[in-house]
């Protein structure tokens, strides 16, 4: 049979497909769109399978907040290539899942993935770039008082629960937070396995400079004190005024901070050595 070229454009615009993969299912279905339509879902899924095991290190992260301010979800979602992250397509379909988390209530990674229309949506999407795509990691938080949230060039993320409503001061710890990379509120927060680990650190190192017990021993508090501060959030330097601290500026604005999460690109992710050239002819093949 021959297949129209108005049913062709449809079934690109419907599913994004590319034209002779369109003319194929439009063949197999004898013109009906609709099986056509499922038969590029089939083809999707095959495709999303034998790429499911290739490592995506690459990828965006994308925050969502409520009306109200009061809830926020940041979603991290991974691709191969950076060139693959930056495509208009990809973009979309992160926007549309954070979106779709926070619409549907979602509290956990599960209930996320759980949500027919992102799997679909997913293995489309990969059937388009060619690249496995990996929902990696998402998190909901919630507050009385605000969320505040900020995101750098869709690499790094930090929302933050303050316990008052001021929107501009949950924007510039959630900035903070993204640029100063604090593990804990406070110092209290950090473990005693922690702290122990970076002693012996320190006390290894120390001890090769041949000094007395107790100097090595005041080195080695004098460094922990250092390292607590260093990571403890309200003993950090404000970032837009290092004269003060973080807890110097909650105090003064009589807020605090109750939680906070820090999203990074790839973080914990062990990369593949990439061919440079490659990447090139691959973005090249899929645009052309």
């Amino acid at each position: 049979m021959n297949v129209a070229v108005a049913q062709v454009k449809e079934l690109r615009e419907r599913t994004g497909a590319g034209m002779m993969e369109c003319k194929k299912a439009l063949l197999e279905a004898n013109g009906d769109i609709d099986i056509a339509i499922e038969i590029l879902r089939k083809v999707g899924r095959a495709k999303a399978a034998k790429k499911g095991g290739r490592i995506a290190a690459e990828g965006i992260i994308v925050i969502k907040t409520s009306n109200d301010n009061k809830t926020a979800i940041m979603i991290e979602v991974n691709t191969e290539t950076d060139f693959a992250s930056r495509d208009e397509k990809f973009k979309t379909f992160v926007n549309n899942v954070v979106t779709l988390g926070l619409e549907n209530k979602v509290t956990d990674l599960s209930d996320l993935l759980a949500l027919p229309i992102i799997a679909q949506e997913c293995e489309t999407l990969i059937a388009k770039i060619g690249e496995n795509i990996r929902i990696r990691r998402m998190v909901v938080l919630k507050s009385s008082g605000i969320v505040g949230n900020y995101c750098h060039a869709g690499r790094i993320g930090a929302l933050v629960e303050l316990s008052t409503q001021d929107l501009q001061l949950g924007k510039d710890i959630a900035m903070h937070i993204v640029a100063s990379k604090p593990e804990v509120i406070i110092p209290h927060d950090l473990s005693a396995e922690i702290i122990d680990k970076e002693k012996e650190v320190y006390w290894a190192e120390a001890s090769q400079s041949g000094k007395p017990k107790k100097i090595i021993e005041k080195m080695v508090a004098g460094r922990i004190k250092k390292f607590i501060d260093e990571v403890s959030l309200v003993n950090q330097p404000f970032v837009k005024d290092p004269a003060i601290t973080v807890g110097d500026l909650l105090e003064k604005l009589g807020a605090k901070v109750l939680s906070f999460v820090r999203f990074e690109v790839g973080e914990g992710i062990e990369k593949q050595k990439a061919d440079f050239a490659k990447e090139v002819m691959a973005q090249v093949k899929r645009e052309s």
